[in-house]
């Protein structure tokens, strides 16, 4: 049911008690900036960058030594798997602000954007602290989405020395999805809720839209042909800007995977085995591993995949075990 007036007005009251204040104390990664870490990043990511992989080449490049990847930053302070399972007993105040809303209807979540900055580059035995703020939560807006409210954090990394070393802005929408709010009768059970669609911009549009027509594509450059995945406007390798697709085989290997329990949205059936593949064209991509029991999935695993239709009308490319 819509909250009333005098409802809404006590909600946006305790929603602007969060703003301007910590969603917890200082937290400092478990573990130090080291090699074996790095080196996982980079195999995950595809990255063969010398600096971050041999300490000769980095040493030749002024850094001293190995470096991590400035986009990793966030991951020396991640929390493990125990502190995102559900928000029955928020542990911090991002979490007690979307109970918060939540209990009074607001039901999903969207991340809508991120900004990060980086200071200097971090060297093996850096330890990381992070210290995150809730900058702001908007009034209450009308999106395509549904309405609700936009919740900003902004996080500062600093190092042992307490000096900064990056910074990251978040932004996510907490809102009623726009189904829900136009279900005319309170009696009339409500559609299912559907997946939510991959934002489409400039550089992706062309993916999805090989997607629609049922091949899985895999973005080439039309004058040195390297292939590239996740697609983008210009050539890493020629810096040509006159790229086009190919349609994958679907054949790969599991290269790493993981089996999401929670946070739970509505929309999907969990858990969801989640797969990097190595595709046998030599690009990878992230999809879901379908008929497949989460113990009987293993790096190496032989898949094929294939471009199929939910019933939400989504098509997307989705892997089995190959026959």
């Amino acid at each position: 049911m819509p909250l009333t007036p005098d409802q809404k007005k006590e909600l946006e009251a305790k929603l602007q008690e969060f703003a301007g204040k910590p969603i917890g104390p200082p937290k400092t990664g478990r573990d130090a900036v080291n090699g074996p870490m790095i080196r996982a990043w980079c195999d995950a990511m595809g990255d063969t960058n010398p600096a971050y992989l041999d300490p000769s080449a980095a040493k030749a490049s002024g850094h001293g030594d190995v470096v991590a990847p400035p986009t990793m930053l966030q991951a020396w302070t991640m929390d493990g798997f125990e502190m995102h399972a559900g928000y029955d007993e928020p542990r911090n105040g991002v979490q007690r602000i979307h109970k918060v809303l939540t209990d009074h209807g607001y039901t999903s979540v969207v991340a809508t954007n991120t900004e990060q900055g980086y200071t200097r580059y971090l060297l093996p035995g850096d330890q990381v602290t992070e210290e995150t703020v809730i900058e702001s939560v908007s009034e209450e807006k009308a999106t395509a989405l549904g309405i609700g409210y936009f919740i900003d954090t902004r996080t500062r990394f600093t190092d042992q020395n307490g000096d900064e070393i990056g910074w990251m802005t978040f932004r996510v929408l907490k809102y009623i999805p726009a189904r829900q709010q136009e279900t005319a009768d309170p009696e009339e059970s409500a559609p299912a809720p559907a997946r939510i669609k991959a934002p489409m911009g400039y550089d992706n549009a062309p993916w999805w839209n090989e997607v629609e027509q049922g091949r899985i594509p895999i973005q080439t450059c039309n004058q040195c042909g390297k292939l590239f995945h996740p697609p983008r406007p210009m050539c890493g390798k020629c810096g040509a800007m006159d790229m086009g697709y190919i349609a994958s085989s679907g054949k790969g290997t599991v290269h790493t995977f993981t089996v999401i329990h929670h946070p739970q949205f509505p929309g999907y059936e969990f858990p969801i085995l989640a797969v990097l593949i190595d595709l046998e064209e030599g690009t990878r991509l992230m999809s879901n591993l379908l008929d497949c029991k989460p113990e009987d999935a293993h790096i190496g695993m032989a898949v094929q995949g294939s471009v199929e239709e939910g019933e939400d009308g989504l098509k997307l490319p989705v892997f089995r075990p190959a026959a």
